[in-house]
């Protein structure tokens, strides 16, 4: 039955559309469980090996920063706070499930099988940084904003086309979804139906801009409804939940050949990048209550109450994290400085005369 205009109410209409996307949440801020049919689903070796993970990605986070500013690495996008949105929806894949990861998920990268003195060398610009192995299931990290949605719709499509039973996950953040790229990725997944999970990393800015300042939609999730896809909003500071959400639309995305989309409300705890001040667009007090929410600290009290963890095995990966860094930056710097010739050959498949014209140019300075 058709509604009566003489009914509507515009504001009305807005305001509810957040009651659709209630956040999903299986440990609290206190490390207590708010969903124990979810949290049965996970064996205590599984929640430990999480556990390992997000500890890591900490570590390398940290590490990182160090080379950074000690000029063995350029511009670092940091990603301390958001190892739960990472490294938890990581582990809802499985193997051959391919990747799409952003400027600010190299440690997922490295988690999913890159190399790390690779993902160093693509710190430093070098084409090595962005050589796979044809069967390595990831692409190079994108820096545009949303460009690799589009990208990770394709090679989903591609899966769907040869009946692979692998799914694609694409990491972006909440300034990508005031892209042109995310909404044509999506609303062509949810159109053609392929096994497609974009994560929307929200951690409330866009380099400074505040979310609320780039769209007035009060879900990021939200977002998915136009294009006719499946759409959840997730504590992304909670690694059990994001784990939990990651792999149920894995199974969704297969069975049914469609997309999902999860919006991980987290935060970033250091800056956008090194070249960047927060305190300049946000307050000590608003990190400090973000803070409170640390993925680390609330599923190492869930671990610890259970007898499962110790503090020791934090300072264990601590140093294994470390001596790793040192190793791959000793590897990187083995590798043959990166010359001219080596970025023009890689710049088209099929080379236009012009840049054929400045490898012939180059290449004889090169060899001079």
């Amino acid at each position: 039955m058709a509604e009566k205009l003489s009914k509507l109410n515009f504001d009305k209409l807005v305001e509810g559309y957040k009651d659709n996307f209630k956040m999903y949440q299986v440990l609290d801020e206190k490390g207590k469980v708010v969903d124990e049919k979810t949290m049965k689903e996970f064996s205590d070796d599984e929640l430990v090996a999480l556990m390992e993970d997000i500890v890591w990605g900490r570590a390398l986070d940290e590490r990182t920063i160090i080379l950074n500013r000690q000029g063995a690495l350029a511009n670092y996008a940091t990603a301390g706070g958001q190892e739960a949105s990472q490294f938890g929806t990581l582990k809802g894949l499985e193997e051959g499930d391919f990747l799409v990861p952003g400027y600010r998920d190299i440690g997922v990268s490295i988690k999913h099988g890159l190399p790390m003195h690779q993902a160093f060398m693509w710190y430093r610009g070098h084409v090595g940084g962005n050589k796979y192995d044809k069967d390595f299931p990831m692409m190079v990290p994108q820096v545009v904003v949303a460009g690799g949605i589009t990208h990770a719709m394709g090679v989903a499509f591609a899966k769907k086309r040869k009946n692979e039973k692998n799914v694609v996950l694409a990491f972006t953040g909440d300034s990508a979804t005031s892209e042109g790229d995310f909404y044509e990725g999506i609303n062509f997944a949810g159109a053609f139906g392929v096994p497609l999970i974009v994560v929307v990393q929200n951690n409330g800015y866009g380099i400074s801009v505040p979310v609320h300042e780039q769209t007035a939609a009060e879900t990021l999730a939200q977002k998915g409804v136009a294009a006719g896809i499946a759409s959840i909003q997730v504590d992304g500071m909670d690694p059990v939940a994001t784990y939990a959400a990651a792999r149920k639309a894995r199974e969704y995305a297969l069975k049914e050949n469609k997309p999902v989309l999860i919006e991980t409300l987290t935060y970033r705890f250091g800056p956008h990048t090194m070249s960047d001040d927060p305190k300049k667009y946000r307050t000590d007090e608003e990190l400090n209550e973000w803070k409170k929410k640390d993925p680390i600290v609330r599923l190492r009290t869930y671990l610890v109450e259970k007898g499962l963890w110790e503090e020791s095995r934090e300072e264990e990966i601590k140093k294994e994290v470390t001596k790793e860094a040192r190793q791959a930056i000793e590897k990187m710097n083995q590798e043959p400085e990166m010359k001219i010739v080596d970025l023009l050959e890689n710049m088209y498949e099929v080379k236009p005369q012009n840049i054929k014209e400045q490898i012939e140019k180059y290449k004889a300075k090169e060899q001079g």
